[in-house]
C-alpha cells in the first residue's frame, strides 16, 4: 500500500458516501477501527510499516502501520544507547497508540509517545498530503494526543529518539494479602508519583489460589517495574522510598532495554525477533472490556478492601486492575501543551479489565465491570471523572452513527480531553468541516 492508494480509497468513500475506519494495530478496544453500523471501508495500514532511523540526529521516521514491537527492535538493531517511550504490548499500532497519547514503562522520566512527535505525515478530507509545516501548529497538536482519526489519516510520525544507558534494571515481585498486599498499595499510593524519574513501578492486581491456602483466593499484587539505571541505584532508591516491599537484590535483574521490553510481555530466554511477531496474542481469548480512571488522592485501606471484595467476585484470574504511575516527566508538561490533559496532580492512572471466553456470560461480566467502576466513582478524579482515550469506552456516551451534537460528544471529549476539547473541535470544524473522519468517538465540528 502507499499514499496514493489511500487517496484514492478516500475520494472513493466520499463519492459513494460510505463512511472509512482506520486499522493500525487492531487495538481499539470497542473495535471502531474495523466495526461500524454503517457501510464502510477499512483502509489497513499493516503494510504501510517502514521504519528510517537516523542514529546522528536522533531522530527516526514511522510509518502509522508499524508495530510497537517493530519499532523497538529496529532502534535496538541500530544503537545500544538510544530507545523511544510507548507502551509494553508489543503488537499495538503506532497509528492510533501514538496519536492518543502513548504510556510507557519509561513515562515518568521521557513523558508519553505523543510528547516526542517532531513531525507527521497526514492525508486530510481532501486527500491532500500534509506535514507539520503545510498543516499548521493546531493541527499538529490536535494528533498528538486527540486521536489521529477525527483529523485526517496519519501516514507516518518523526519521533524523538530518547538517550538510555546500555544497562536498565527490572523486576517483579509479587505480594499476596497474607504477605501484607493491602498495607503495600497503601504505601505504594504515597511514593509511586514522587520516587527518582528513572523509576517506574507500575503494580497488577488479581485475584487467584492462594500460595499459602490451597482452595481459596486471595488478591495477588505484582510489582512491575523498571529503573533506567543500575541494580544498586534501585536498590538504594527502593529501599530509602518503599522499604516495607522488601526488595533484595536477588530479586533484580539487568539487562539492556530491548531486553527489558520483552521481559515484561514474554517468558524469561524468549528470542528478541518475538518482537517483530504482529500475530503474538496474549492469554486473552474471547470477549474482553476495559475502562479507566485517574487517582489524585490515595484509595483508602477499606476503600481498597473493597477492591478485594469485588475481584474476589469474578472468575479466577479473569479480572485485572493495572496501577500505572504518574510524576516526574509526565507533570512537567501543562495540560494543555498537547491534547493528552492527564499531567500533574495524578497519582496513577487504573485500567480495569475483564475477559471471558462465552457470548453468554457478557452480561455478567458487563454488569461486575460496570458495579466496580461506580465503586470507583468516590476514589477517583471528578469534574470532570477523567479517563484515558487509548483505553477506549463506549460506556461513557457515544456518537449516533458518527454524527452527533457538541453537546452529546461533551460529555465523553471532557473525560478524555479536560479543556482541551473545545480546542478539538475547533481544528476538527476548520480542517473537517462536513465530520468525514468520524466515528462513535470522533471530535464533531461545529455545524454552521
Amino acid at each position: 500500500m502507499d499514499e496514493s492508494q489511500i487517496q484514492a480509497a478516500i475520494h472513493c468513500s466520499k463519492k459513494h458516501g460510505l463512511q472509512i475506519r482506520i486499522r493500525g494495530g487492531g487495538h481499539d478496544y470497542e473495535g471502531l477501527s474495523y466495526i461500524s453500523e454503517t457501510p464502510f471501508v477499512i483502509i489497513d495500514l499493516r503494510n504501510l510499516r517502514s521504519i528510517s532511523i537516523d542514529t546522528e540526529n536522533k531522530t527516526a521516521w514511522i510509518q502509522a502501520g508499524a508495530t510497537i514491537g517493530e519499532v523497538y527492535y529496529r532502534i535496538a538493531e541500530k544503537s545500544k544507547k538510544l530507545a523511544f517511550v510507548a507502551g509494553v504490548c508489543s503488537t499495538v499500532g503506532v497509528g492510533g497508540h501514538f496519536s492518543g497519547g502513548g504510556y510507557g514503562m519509561m513515562s515518568r522520566k521521557f513523558g508519553t509517545a505523543a510528547d516526542n512527535i517532531i513531525d507527521a505525515k497526514l492525508i486530510d478530507a481532501n486527500g491532500r498530503i500534509q506535514d507539520r509545516e503545510s498543516m499548521g501548529e493546531d493541527l499538529f497538536w490536535a494528533i498528538r494526543g486527540g486521536g489521529g482519526t477525527s483529523f485526517g489519516l496519519v501516514t507516518s510520525w518523526k519521533v524523538k529518539l530518547l538517550d538510555i544507558p546500555e544497562k536498565v534494571t527490572v523486576f517483579n515481585v509479587t505480594r499476596t494479602l497474607e504477605q501484607n498486599a493491602t498495607q503495600l498499595v497503601y504505601k505504594w499510593q504515597h511514593i509511586a508519583d514522587k520516587v527518582d524519574d528513572r523509576l517506574l513501578l507500575r503494580l497488577f492486581l488479581r485475584s487467584s489460589e492462594s500460595p499459602f491456602r490451597r482452595g481459596q483466593r486471595t488478591i495477588h499484587a505484582f510489582f512491575t517495574t523498571m529503573f533506567i539505571g543500575g541494580v544498586d541505584e534501585l536498590l538504594h532508591e527502593v529501599q530509602k522510598s518503599f522499604p516495607e516491599l522488601g526488595l533484595v537484590k536477588e530479586d533484580c535483574i539487568e539487562m539492556s532495554w530491548i531486553e527489558s521490553i520483552a521481559y515484561f510481555w514474554f517468558p524469561r530466554g524468549t528470542p528478541l525477533d518475538v518482537l517483530l511477531n504482529r500475530n503474538t496474542t496474549t492469554n486473552q481469548t474471547g470477549y474482553f472490556k476495559g475502562k479507566s480512571d485517574y487517582v489524585r488522592h490515595p484509595i483508602s485501606v477499606n476503600g481498597l478492601k473493597g477492591i478485594w471484595k469485588l475481584l474476589n467476585q469474578v472468575g479466577e484470574n479473569s479480572a485485572e486492575l493495572q496501577f500505572s504511575p504518574y510524576g516526574g516527566k509526565m507533570s512537567d508538561f501543562s495540560e494543555s501543551e498537547t491534547p493528552f490533559p492527564h499531567r500533574a496532580g495524578n497519582i496513577f492512572m487504573i485500567q480495569y479489565g475483564v475477559n471471558w471466553e462465552k457470548m453468554e456470560s457478557s452480561k455478567k461480566h458487563l454488569s461486575w465491570i460496570r458495579k466496580l467502576y461506580g465503586y470507583m466513582a468516590r476514589y477517583v478524579s471528578k469534574s470532570p471523572r477523567a479517563a484515558y482515550f487509548n483505553y477506549r469506552d463506549l460506556d461513557l456516551g457515544v456518537n449516533n452513527k458518527g454524527n452527533t451534537s457538541y453537546a452529546q460528544a461533551r460529555i465523553w471529549g471532557m473525560k478524555y480531553f479536560k479543556n482541551n476539547f473545545d480546542r478539538l473541535v475547533q481544528v476538527k470544524t476548520k480542517v473537517d468541516p462536513t465530520n468525514f473522519f468520524r466515528n462513535e468517538q470522533s471530535v464533531p465540528p461545529l455545524l454552521s
